[in-house]
């Protein structure tokens, strides 16, 4: 039985790489129609974009769709989502998934699976997703974010750094070019489903010092004490847009559909 569920849709005007990015075409609908054309699909039970711009609640009115106006000055997407359970009043319980707008590939299913996670995991406040890292690259990578779980699926910590760390193995920089096959490594992808009383939560909450030093949001939810279930995926869903050359991949993704 599919779970109950939101979709919030954080979509800001502004992007250094890839300026008025939510408005660009992609096979005649702009980006955030496709985007929200996902979240509908996935059969949440409410989908809304929180924006900051009028444009673009003025585009997402056209497609039929709703947006609501945020502040402009959220320090991250969680504020933004927590603005929005606040305009729209919802129970604590209500789950709560993030979508990001500029993400218009993103597999149905997975905003599906992360939300049923969610809801299946009491002692849980939050649910994410990671996949398994096989490349060593990857993993000493600081861009990509690891997790450690326990045999549940709770997230232990979450890091920039390669986690676990194999003692004896690691430290010879020279053998760092191989995984050992007996660990499992885990990267985090970065979707979530939250419940909106946590939302609240963690907006009025102060930035945690693991948060601020490894630049890490969750690292906040942790220091909390709230739990976070990490459901493991074979493989991850294509990057979100950042570049144009992002938006040609997924421009020539949607004209052979």
């Amino acid at each position: 039985m599919l779970a109950d569920f939101k979709i919030v849709i954080p979509s800001r005007y502004a992007a250094s790489r890839l300026p008025g990015k939510p408005l660009r075409d992609i096979a005649g609908r702009s980006m955030i129609a496709r985007v929200w054309d996902r979240a509908v699909l996935s059969g949440a039970s409410e989908v809304i974009v929180a924006t900051d711009d009028e444009r673009i609640v003025a585009e997402v009115e056209k497609c039929g769709g709703k947006a609501v106006m945020t502040s402009a000055d959220h320090a991250s997407g969680t504020d933004r989502l927590a603005e929005v359970v606040s305009i729209c009043e919802w129970p604590d319980d209500t789950v709560v998934v993030n979508l990001q707008g500029d993400e218009p590939s993103i597999p149905v299913a997975l905003l599906q699976d992360v939300a049923s996670a969610l809801v299946a995991n009491s002692a849980a406040g939050i649910a994410t997703m990671a996949t398994p890292i096989s490349e060593a690259s990857e993993l000493f990578s600081e861009n990509a974010v690891k997790v450690v779980t326990d045999e549940q699926g709770m997230a232990l910590y979450f890091s920039r750094a390669p986690i676990p760390w194999v003692r004896g193995l690691f430290s010879d920089t020279a053998k760092r070019d191989r995984l050992p096959a007996e660990t499992l490594f885990l990267r985090h992808i970065g979707m979530y489903a939250y419940r909106a009383g946590v939302l609240r939560q963690i907006a009025a909450h102060a930035q945690s010092r693991a948060e601020l030093a490894e630049s890490l949001e969750q690292l906040r939810a942790m220091a909390m004490g709230i739990g976070i279930h990490v459901t493991t995926i074979a493989e991850a869903p294509l990057p979100g847009i950042d570049t144009e050359e992002d938006l040609l991949r997924v421009q020539a993704e949607y004209a052979g559909t």
